[in-house]
């Protein structure tokens, strides 16, 4: 499959296109610039020797893309889907996007989002997208670390039963990751509020964590 990514160029779009690059699939990393999209597609060929990547800017890695990630910060969401709805329109896309903020003292905190969850909103502003979301609360870190597994459950969310087996699907060929569906648009604000509570016992504990299901 030919993958794309909005805002591709930070540690969690670039970790994944590593990861999905290594699975043998075609990568585009988009950017604001062309500039920097280039560089993000010159790191995964780096990461992964032989992959098929582009880069551009976000407008542009778009057209040919079977499934589309977004993995830019939740302040850049609003705006950036307003700019891009028409070259969504009838694709795949996978929202990787957690709405939380650092504070001083604190570390991260969740933010409250007025539709509920980062994922319903941008369903709204993507009513001819098939939208879902997933990953975000894998570790940039491990990502980009291609030589060991990954010990991980995906939590996938949406309306599109169809979009999120593909995303599942994709989930899966990361070694040592399973790929879940977690039920409807509602139910991604929890997994979304968890990205912060991971960042803070990272942090607290030095270490790199993720979330595995028993039971299950």
């Amino acid at each position: 499959m030919k993958l794309a990514f909005v805002g591709g160029t930070g540690p969690e779009g670039l970790g994944i296109a590593m990861r999905m690059a290594a699975a043998g699939h075609e990568i585009a990393i988009g950017s604001r610039s062309t500039e920097r999209g280039e560089e993000g597609a010159q790191k995964v060929r780096e990461a992964v020797p032989g992959a098929t990547t582009s880069g551009g800017a976000n407008a542009d890695v778009l057209a040919e893309a079977d499934v589309v990630f977004l993995t830019f910060p939740y302040s850049g969401q609003q705006a950036t889907l307003e700019a891009l709805v028409a070259q969504l329109d009838g694709k795949i896309v996978c929202n990787v996007v957690a709405p939380l903020e650092f504070q001083q003292g604190v570390g991260a905190v969740a933010l409250n989002v007025a539709g509920n969850s980062a994922l319903q909103e941008a369903i709204q502003q993507l009513p001819g997208s098939r939208v879902v979301s997933a990953f975000q609360n894998m570790s940039a870190e491990e990502l980009q670390h291609l030589d060991h597994a990954i010990e991980a459950d995906i939590l996938v969310c949406g309306r599109d039963v169809e979009a999120k087996q593909v995303v599942i699907g994709l989930a899966n060929q990361i070694t040592g990751v399973r790929g879940i569906d977690a039920g409807g648009p509602s139910q991604s604000r929890y997994v979304e509020m968890l990205t912060s509570l991971l960042i803070n016992l990272n942090r607290k504990h030095k270490t790199q964590t993720s979330i595995r299901l028993v039971g299950l």
